[in-house]
């Protein structure tokens, strides 16, 4: 084949390939395509509308009192005043308050991924005696709230002598009964066959939960971790029942301090403005690390659900 011939099949290929295309084009109906337009419209409505809250938060960390007090409002700064944000964060050991958050919920979300899997994989693909009660069970726990365990749950870590700690904050908020039921749907959608090949091949439980089930998985475990992780970070009412000490304080505690006795709520709105964006940069931090993960995680549900 000489390169005439080679460059016609090749000018043949783009022109069927460009006449596909117009074909469809020309096969999608107006209808659809109309419709398809509002879709994204309104999409993009919700989005802006999701988004709005968070912009309004950090613009007015950047405004003066006046500015936010104004009406009709003003949506940008006549100056941008970053000191709002640099004296709410002297203003406060905000740096201390984060840290505590940070760590307490990523000491939770580590030990509640251990507990809840092991549980569920026990709960999907083990066999032993009054497994469909011991579900229930778990499942029944879902519905009680966690208010109703506050009083009991207090006077066993004062028994323990765990009040006013980390390992008190940690330890009473190990197991979560929501992880539990996340990851037995996720472990359902798993064959058991994988379990049966593991342990003709002399795979230990332990090791089919860690090498084969959990790397299927592993989008579900991110939403569990966002999660819990998400919870634990804005945590106020437990951790402020528990603690007394002022260096154990998380980013909700610390906030109401700021807002309330450091005398700022209703006088320096700028500042708690300042002080709100930035201390929820570690959460949108890890849902931009997280959100790839997630995504795959609603692809593969819905794919389930319409199979």
């Amino acid at each position: 084949m000489n390169l005439t011939e080679a460059s016609k099949m090749k000018q043949g290929r783009d022109l069927g390939h460009k006449l596909g295309l117009e074909r469809s084009r020309r096969a999608v109906p107006f209808s659809e395509k109309f419709w398809r337009l509002v879709r994204y419209l309104l999409l993009a409505i919700i989005s802006l509308a999701m988004a709005f809250p968070f912009y309004w938060m950090v613009t007015s960390g950047l405004k003066t009192n006046d500015e936010i007090w104004r009406f009709p409002p003003t949506f940008w700064p006549e100056s941008i005043n970053w000191s709002n944000y640099t004296d709410a964060w002297n203003s406060a050991p905000f740096a201390r308050y984060m840290f505590n958050s940070v760590f307490v919920a990523v000491a939770i979300c580590i030990i509640q991924v251990i507990n809840a899997s092991m549980m569920a994989y026990a709960l999907t693909h083990m066999n032993f005696r009054l497994k469909s009660s011991f579900t229930g069970i778990v499942l029944v726990g879902y519905m009680i709230p966690s208010t109703a365990v506050y009083l009991p749950s207090y006077l066993v870590l004062n028994e323990l002598h765990l009040l006013d700690s980390y390992a008190g904050l940690i330890v009473s908020n190990c197991v979560s009964v929501f992880a539990i039921f996340l990851l037995r749907q996720a472990f359902l959608q798993v064959s058991h066959e994988l379990v049966e090949a593991g342990q003709l091949d002399g795979a230990s439980h332990f090791r089919i939960l860690w090498t084969i089930m959990a790397p299927l998985i592993r989008s579900s475990f991110a939403v569990m971790i966002l999660i819990t992780f998400i919870e634990q970070y804005n945590n106020y009412f437990w951790p402020m029942l528990i603690t007394k000490d002022p260096d154990l304080r998380l980013v909700s505690a610390g906030l109401r301090s700021f807002f309330v006795e450091g005398g700022a709520y209703g006088l320096a709105w700028p500042q708690i403005m300042a002080a709100s964006a930035f201390t929820i940069a570690p959460l949108l931090i890890l849902f931009l690390f997280a959100q790839k993960t997630i995504m795959q995680s609603v692809n593969m549900s819905a794919g389930v659900n319409k199979n």
